[in-house]
């Protein structure tokens, strides 16, 4: 239920929201946490480093970005895929993606000291 929320949220910034705060850098946040949260639907019980490996996944995608993967696939025209893959790099976005999995670890730790009490 949460992907579902907040891949909706997502989607409605990546679409409707054209500002040069939230898209840009609260976007990029949340980004993370998306596939976090889809990667928790797959394997529920989670991996161990599952928060540092969406992490390094999403640096991946930025650096196929600083490389045109969507031009270099001749994709440049295509919406969905430009707001998928993103079409620039920016170093910025790597701190946003580092600030999702900082939350997403505060998260994780104090869902866990929860449960252990």
């Amino acid at each position: 239920m949460l992907f579902l929320i907040f891949l909706i949220f997502e989607v409605y910034i990546a679409l409707f929201v054209h500002d040069n705060f939230i898209r840009p850098y609260f976007g990029d946040v949340l980004v993370v946490i998306v596939v976090y949260l889809f990667m928790r639907i797959i394997i529920p019980e989670g991996v161990k480093y599952m928060i540092l490996y969406v992490f390094i996944f999403a640096v991946f995608v930025e650096i196929l970005q600083y490389f045109n993967l969507i031009k270099v696939l001749g994709l440049s025209n295509n919406t969905v895929a430009r707001i998928v893959f993103g079409s620039t790099f920016d170093i910025k976005d790597i701190l946003c993606y580092a600030a999702g999995s900082l939350i997403l670890l505060i998260c994780a730790n104090s869902i866990k000291r929860k449960n252990m009490l």
